[in-house]
C-alpha cells in the first residue's frame, strides 16, 4: 500500500497517470472521510475510478456507484467434480445454458417464470413508495429479471483445485438499474448546477443527506441493488437445473456466494458513519467470503476478507482493463482469443474480441497486490464459458 495524498491510498502495482488524477481528482471533494483507496485493479472510469473504495460522509455521488447499480458475482459449489464432467460434450451444456438466460444488451424473458415470481413479488414490496416512479420509468421490469447482459458480465463451468464443479456468474441490475441510475446521475447534475457548486468533474456531482433527492435516490438505489442480487440467483438456479439435466442427476448445493461490487452501504470508518460507494470493489470484513473473476479465459478466486482498516475492509473485484474495447479490437486477433481460450467450451465470435484476457491486468498480479486484503480459498479454472453479444 502506499499514500498518494492524505485522501488516497492505493494497492494498485500498475496505476496508470490517467487514472491516478481521476482518483486524486474525486479525493478533492470536501465530504471524503477518511480516505479513497484505489484497488490493485483500478482503472479509468466515468467521474470516479472502477476499482476504487469512496467513503462520503452527508452525501453521495451517483455516477460514483455506476449506471450498473448492484453489478456483481455469485458462486454456487456443487457436489459434482472434473470426473462428472471428463468425455462429454460441453458444448450441449453451454448451449442448453444459453437457451435458459437471456443473453446481451436488451435481452429479456417471454414472461414471468414461476422460479421469478416470489422474487418479482419481493422486489414489488420494497420501497414502495417509489413503486409508481419505477413502473413509469422501467415498466418492463419483470421480464428483465434472470437476463445476463454483455459485455464483461459471463456465466461460467468451472473446477476448483480439489476438482470440485462450480457455476460462477456475473451480472448486476440491468436495464432496470442503468435506467435509474442514469436518472439520478442528471438530478444530481442538475440539483448542483442550480446550487452553483464547483465541481472538478462534472460527474463528481451529488446529491446531500436529508434532501428529497437524496432519499429517493437511496430507495432507488436499494431497489435496484436488491433486482441485482434476485437477479444473479435467479440465474445462477437457471444454470443449475440445465447442468443437472446435462448429467442426469440433481444439483445438490454445498456453497452459495453472491457479492456486490457496484454499490453503496452504510457503515461505520474511522469511528463515524459514512456512505461507502464500492465501485468495482467488494467487501471483505475479515472471515467474509467472496468473489474476484479473472478475464474470460484466465482463473478466478473464492476468497475471505482480512478486514484490512485502510481499505476500509475491501478487495478488488476482478481484473481490471488495460485496453479500452475499442482498442483491444484494433489490437488482437480472433486467432489470439481462441489460443486464449484453448481448452474451454465457448461461442467461437468475433463479438467477444474486446474481453480477450490480454486486453485485461494480469489477475494473478493483481492478487499478490491484494494479498494484505483477502486470502485465497479457491482458484477456479474455466471449463465452460458463456457470455452475451
Amino acid at each position: 500500500m502506499e499514500r498518494l495524498n492524505d485522501k488516497l491510498v492505493n494497492w494498485a502495482s500498475v496505476l496508470e497517470e490517467g487514472t491516478r488524477r481521476q482518483a486524486e481528482l474525486a479525493s478533492t471533494m470536501p465530504f471524503i472521510h477518511p480516505h479513497i483507496a484505489l484497488m490493485p485493479d483500478a482503472h479509468l472510469g466515468k467521474g470516479a475510478t472502477v476499482g476504487s473504495v469512496i467513503p462520503t460522509d452527508g452525501a453521495i455521488v451517483p455516477a460514483a456507484v455506476g449506471v450498473d447499480i448492484g453489478c456483481g458475482m455469485i458462486a454456487l459449489r456443487t457436489q459434482f467434480t472434473a470426473d462428472d464432467l471428463a468425455g462429454r460434450r460441453l458444448s450441449v451444456l453451454r448451449e442448453s445454458i444459453e437457451r435458459s438466460v437471456p443473453l446481451s444488451a436488451g435481452a429479456a424473458n417471454r414472461r414471468v417464470s414461476a422460479t421469478a415470481q416470489p422474487r418479482v413479488e419481493e422486489l414489488e414490496a420494497l420501497h414502495p413508495e417509489r413503486a409508481a416512479f419505477r413502473e413509469q420509468l422501467v415498466p418492463r421490469w419483470r421480464l428483465a429479471l434472470g437476463t445476463l447482459g454483455s459485455g464483461n458480465h459471463f456465466i461460467e463451468v468451472s473446477v476448483d483445485e480439489t476438482s470440485a464443479v462450480w457455476i460462477f456468474l456475473h451480472s448486476g441490475s440491468r436495464g432496470p438499474g442503468n435506467r435509474l441510475a442514469m436518472h439520478h446521475i442528471r438530478i444530481a447534475q442538475d440539483v448542483c448546477a442550480r446550487a452553483g457548486v464547483q465541481l472538478p468533474d462534472r460527474d463528481l456531482a451529488h446529491l446531500t443527506e436529508g434532501t428529497a433527492e437524496f432519499d429517493d435516490y437511496v430507495a432507488d438505489l436499494q431497489w435496484a441493488q436488491h433486482f441485482a442480487l434476485l437477479n444473479r440467483e435467479e440465474m445462477v438456479d437457471r444454470v443449475a437445473r440445465q447442468l443437472s439435466e446435462f448429467l442426469g442427476t440433481p444439483v445438490v448445493e454445498q456453497e452459495r456466494i453472491n457479492c456486490h461490487h457496484n454499490y453503496t452501504a452504510r457503515e461505520e470508518h474511522y469511528g463515524r458513519q459514512v456512505w461507502l460507494s464500492r465501485k468495482g470493489a467488494i467487501r471483505a470484513d475479515a472471515g467474509r467470503p467472496g468473489l474476484v473473476p479473472g478475464s474470460m479465459g484466465t482463473a478466478s478466486y473464492v476468497v475471505v476478507g482480512k478486514g484490512n482498516r485502510e481499505s476500509l475492509n475491501s478487495s478488488p473485484h476482478g481484473a481490471g482493463r488495460e485496453y479500452s474495447r475499442s482498442a483491444a479490437r484494433r489490437t488482437f486477433t480472433r486467432e489470439q482469443l481462441r489460443e486464449a481460450m484453448r481448452g474451454i467450451e465457448y461461442r467461437d465470435t468475433d463479438a467477444f474480441l474486446d474481453e480477450i484476457p490480454a486486453a485485461y491486468k494480469d489477475i494473478d498480479r493483481v492478487m499478490a497486490d491484494a494479498a494484505d486484503l483477502v486470502e485465497v480459498r479457491h482458484v477456479l479454472r474455466q471449463l465452460v464459458n458463456v457470455k452475451g453479444d
